[in-house]
């Protein structure tokens, strides 16, 4: 049996939660499996280090080392020893330089800093230079095809700098790292050979070790999903340090099981972190000057902390009326509103976002404490994914278009001047033109502010690919989409257009990309706002006069809008409290 067909199979066995496993892919290995020769003149070279490596293996922990630990787990030390078969010193990364690319979501960020931050700790340093590069990660997404390929493209153009790279250099060392990783698993390594190492969501604490084996020339992998991985104690690194927000992950994975939706399969079953390690991490963010965080998961608004016994009563979970759930309900725990109401305290002036939610999970409670708090924004995502009652029943969402509806106009009912968002999904199996046209009157019932369209493409594993056929022509689907696309943008500047002549309050990120004598921010609706870079008065220092810096809060009259930007006139520096006497 291949070493990644044993990984496989263990994944499906459970328990698998406590252990990490490592595939090695030695030349040996390849030789008893497949009958093929050692890899090309690179992996000769470190034939002496190879040899060494290997009879250092073959004293180290066997498969049955592991299946011991999964069946009777031990207290986990604060520092746990190195791995048999390497040393301290090979765990370094003695000051080798990473270069860290990231693809596809919000959590993918998330997952960059949190890789970069295992790897800092080991002794890597970070690098925005390609060329000076000594490893390079790509983060990936696998949500759709044009996503993997983007990444296939993207490895292809790596090769020529990986061959050209010089001996006397430390040997070019290319990762793939997160959903990709988790989906495709061998067929990276049998594909692009150049590829060192893969390490899913759930594995980046491993990557000192996978990159340690990987010196050594063998390829090496940790794909395996974990059922309590939050990485609750892995504070992540800012990639950006100027800026002004920054992601904080509540929770992982999803129960969902939306028949189009690859999610669950390479992320894994939700889990969500302990409410105390989510604040210790924004007050940290805070005191940094951090003036936005955006609260991430999956299904964010499913959160739900299991880890205080106390709290974990028989007292169910509280859906959206009118709304189902394909898992089994989920009972006890600190939920959703406690986490937010808790998180907007640690800072009035630190405005709070959450995404990607799900409409099912918006109890009346959520949406009072979204009303009532001022640094709270007043914007939610709500993917309706189709305006087809039938389709949505084929995808599994788990409410028809007239409960997401009624529940659109009791969110619009509990927080006036709400922005709403959504995601929609063109050409799923078995959309007829009809409930196309369906979808393009939701789209003018509801008049989004913000939209993010796809057209759709099937993924391998999910319940749509083993139940459901995919039989709406591409063509179509593109004609399809690029209607969506036509409406959305058609009801998004008709929703704008309310916002001209108000003031709003805009948090500062930076000079605009389009003018540098402008500068653009946020408003609470998450929609962009262009504005004049001119000096204006100081609201908390009378008759001082300043020019915007990122970071500051500022009030601007809306003069213009379009279906994605709002244009206007500064008017003063402020602060979100203070805002709340002109907006």
């Amino acid at each position: 049996m291949h070493p990644l067909q044993c990984v496989l199979q263990a994944q499906r066995r459970g328990p698998w939660a406590s252990v990490s496993w490592l595939l090695l892919r030695t030349c040996r290995a390849q030789s008893s499996v497949h009958g093929t020769t050692c890899p090309g003149p690179e992996r000769q070279q470190e034939n002496g280090v190879r040899k060494d490596f290997s009879s250092r293996l073959a004293a180290g922990p066997t498969f049955q080392h592991f299946l011991r630990s999964a069946l009777d787990p031990q207290e986990k030390p604060d520092v746990e020893d190195p791995p048999p078969y390497l040393t301290v010193d090979e765990l370094s990364g003695r000051q080798r330089k990473v270069y860290l690319e990231t693809y596809g979501c919000q959590m993918n960020v998330n997952d960059t800093e949190i890789a970069w931050s295992v790897l800092q700790k080991s002794g890597y340093l970070r690098t925005r230079n390609l060329q000076e590069a000594d490893v390079i990660l790509l983060v990936t997404c696998s949500i759709r095809e044009k996503a993997e390929q983007t990444i296939w493209n993207r490895l292809h153009q790596l090769k020529a700098l990986k061959t050209k790279r010089l001996r006397s250099q430390v040997p070019l060392r290319i990762g793939i790292l997160g959903c990709m990783a988790e989906r495709l698993k061998e067929e990276i390594l049998n594909r692009e050979k150049m590829v060192d190492i893969l390490a899913g969501p759930d594995a980046y604490r491993d990557l000192p070790r996978l990159l340690a084996v990987a010196e050594s020339g063998q390829q090496a992998a940790n794909v395996l999903l974990s059922l309590d991985e939050t990485y609750a104690d892995v504070m992540p690194v800012q990639t950006s340090p100027s800026a002004t927000s920054a992601f904080v992950s509540i929770m992982r994975g999803c129960d969902n099981m939306c028949s189009y939706c690859i999610v669950p399969f390479t992320r894994g079953r939700e889990r969500s972190r302990p409410v105390a390690s989510i604040l210790e991490e924004v007050r940290k963010l805070s005191e940094q000057g951090l003036k936005e965080v955006t609260l991430l998961g999956q299904n964010v608004n499913s959160f739900r902390d299991s880890s205080e016994v106390q709290f974990n009563n028989a007292v169910s979970t509280n859906l959206s009326r009118g709304f189902s759930t394909n898992c089994k309900p989920k009972q006890g725990g600190l939920r959703f509103a406690h986490l937010l109401d808790h998180v907007s305290r640690v800072d009035p002036e630190m405005r709070i976002r959450f995404t990607s939610p799900h409409p099912k999970d918006f109890p009346d409670e959520v949406l009072q404490l979204i009303h009532e708090r001022d640094n709270i924004c007043k914007q939610i995502h709500l993917p309706a994914q189709s305006g087809s009652s039938r389709v949505l029943e084929a995808m599994r969402r788990g409410y028809s278009r007239e409960a997401y509806v009624e529940l659109v106009h009791h969110i619009r009912e509990s927080i006036p001047g709400v922005s709403l968002s959504s995601d929609f999904i063109a050409g799923f199996c078995g959309e007829t033109e009809e409930d196309h046209l369906q979808t393009v009157s939701l789209l003018r019932e509801v008049q989004y502010n913000m939209g993010f369209l796809f057209a759709y493409s099937m993924r391998q594993k999910t319940r749509a690919y083993h139940r459901l056929k995919d039989d709406v022509p591409e063509e179509v689907k593109l004609r399809r989409l690029e209607e969506l696309i036509t409406v959305f943008r058609e009801e998004a500047t008709k929703a704008n257009m309310a916002s001209v002549g108000c003031t709003q309050l805009v948090l500062v990120e930076g000079v605009s990309k389009r003018s540098a004598t402008d500068l653009c921010g946020r408003n609470d609706g998450n929609l962009k706002v262009i504005f004049p870079n001119v000096e204006i008065e100081d609201v908390s220092n009378s008759g001082v006069r300043v020019r915007a810096q990122p970071g500051d809060y500022v009030l601007v009259k809306i003069t213009s809008t379009s279906s994605q930007t709002l244009k206007g006139h500064v008017l003063c520096r402020t602060t979100l409290k203070d805002s709340s006497a002109y907006c």
